[in-house]
């Protein structure tokens, strides 16, 4: 499909029923068509803000849906199509800043946070200091992210934070690297998966550029690593890791990792590059304690707009306790049920919502979830993880996202994975979906709420 008018009509529907009404009308009904060559796809922004913020959080969902439409891998462009010349006739300079996107920044001698931030798995502005919970379950691994931020490559470098999934370990790691890029306008921060790391590794050994590969990862001023343990059995991508690090350290430039347990428990794990993760500073993250999660909680509500009584934080956190995702959840459950009923949150609407919480937990796969949101739609799972877009299958496609995210422990790019191997953001912008229409739709809330009781064995 080369009518590039055709191709941005049906992308545009897709995107409007990716994102919520606010987002699209916002930001994404802002774009337009400007050209399509090749497997280039240029579009238009009308300023400099809307850019930054559709290139830091949606870049990824508009290549997926052109990519789905064009039926063939795209590359998007984002230019500003107002923008005056300045008095020299100078036009705006084109900047590639990964393997997958090209953006534009204006002519300065500083470069964009956009710019800076170059991995293939983008920063989450949300997850900053300000907005992460300290309790004395994490106070040493906030307090040496703190530090590494502040200084980076001078304390703690190595840092290296463990501890179970959905306790925080991801949330320091962004936090790190959207403070770097305030404060320190120079300075390039890469933030990658394990599995990210990994795909590029393979994809570089593949297409004999491994020697740009080694610059991207080599040539950076602070390296964050996410899901470390994910390295084991696999020595080609340990020994890389070795030589980077080698590099990187001597250079003087920070490295931060993390991973589901300490580096002495990590199975097959080369002793030459155990020794390196152990050579600066361990800190470990523990489950937090009833007060913790209860400011949690009161933080969500907050951020969120909620009226939350005290004794309904208190029963929550009391019964939902190894999980920050799950702890969320549960009140977006709570808030979304009293905003479709008009009722205000309580105590007994809370039990009568969240009768499957304090249950003895059993393991949720993706593959579970998978098959029960194929089987309510009347859907297989071929059809939630393949490529079209139809309105029903969409929603069944979010929803599926929205329970993966927050029955499991898999990260926004794993969930991608799973789904096809979707951008990142296209998971989040689903999840948000969801978590806004629940509050809106009693259709979709009761659908989801049926899952997570038939998924948990309680329903």
């Amino acid at each position: 499909m080369e009518n590039i008018d055709e191709l941005w009509n049906q992308c545009s529907f897709a995107l409007r029923e990716s994102v919520s009404d606010a987002v699209w009308q916002m930001w994404l009904s802002k774009l337009q068509p400007v050209d399509i060559a090749g497997d280039n796809l240029t579009l238009g922004v009308p300023n400099s803000v809307v850019r930054t913020r559709i290139n830091d959080r949606f870049l990824g969902l508009i290549r997926d849906a052109a990519s789905a439409e064009a039926g063939r891998p795209l590359d998007v462009m984002l230019i500003i199509v107002d923008v005056e010349e300045d008095d020299g006739g100078e036009e705006a300079d084109v900047e590639l800043v990964s393997a997958e996107v090209v953006v534009v920044k204006d002519s300065t001698p500083t470069p964009s946070a956009a710019s800076r931030a170059t991995g293939s798995v983008r920063l989450d502005p949300r997850f900053t200091f300000e907005t992460f919970v300290s309790a004395s379950s994490n106070r040493l691994a906030l307090a040496a992210a703190q530090t590494v931020a502040e200084t980076p490559g001078r304390s703690y470098n190595p840092l290296f934070i463990h501890g179970a999934s959905g306790l925080g370990k991801t949330h320091l790691l962004h936090a790190i690297g959207n403070y770097v890029l305030e404060n320190y306008p120079t300075h390039r921060v890469l933030y990658v998966t394990t599995e990210t790391f990994l795909n590029d590794f393979v994809d570089a050994m593949r297409s004999r550029t491994t020697v740009a590969f080694k610059r991207h990862y080599r040539e950076c001023d602070v390296l964050l690593i996410d899901d470390v343990q994910f390295m084991q059995n696999k020595e080609s991508l340990q020994e890389e890791l070795f030589h980077t690090y080698n590099t990187l350290h001597g250079a003087g430039k920070q490295i931060v990792l993390t991973s589901d347990r300490a580096p002495k428990s990590i199975e097959t794990l080369e002793d030459r590059l155990r020794s390196r993760l152990l050579s600066g500073l361990l800190a470990e993250i523990d489950p937090p304690d009833l007060e913790t999660r209860l400011a949690i909680l009161r933080t969500k509500a907050i951020t969120d707009h909620i009226d939350l009584p005290d004794d309904v934080g208190e029963f929550i956190a009391t019964n939902v306790k190894d999980n920050i995702r799950e702890l969320e959840g549960a009140l977006t459950r709570v808030s979304a049920f009293a905003s479709l009923t008009n009722e205000p949150i309580s105590l007994e609407l809370t039990k009568l919502v969240l009768s499957d919480i304090g249950a003895e937990p059993k393991l949720i796969t993706p593959d579970m979830i998978l098959t029960a949101v194929a089987e309510t739609y009347g859907l297989t799972v071929d059809d939630l993880v393949g490529p079209r877009r139809a309105r029903p299958l969409v929603t069944a496609r979010h929803v599926a996202m929205y329970l993966v995210r927050t029955l499991t422990d898999y990260s926004y790019p794993s969930i991608g994975k799973i789904f096809g191997g979707r951008d990142h953001s296209t998971c989040i912008s689903a999840y948000e979906k969801i978590e806004d229409q629940m509050k809106e739709r009693l259709q979709l809330y009761e659908q989801v709420t049926a899952l997570i009781h038939q998924i948990k064995g309680s329903g």
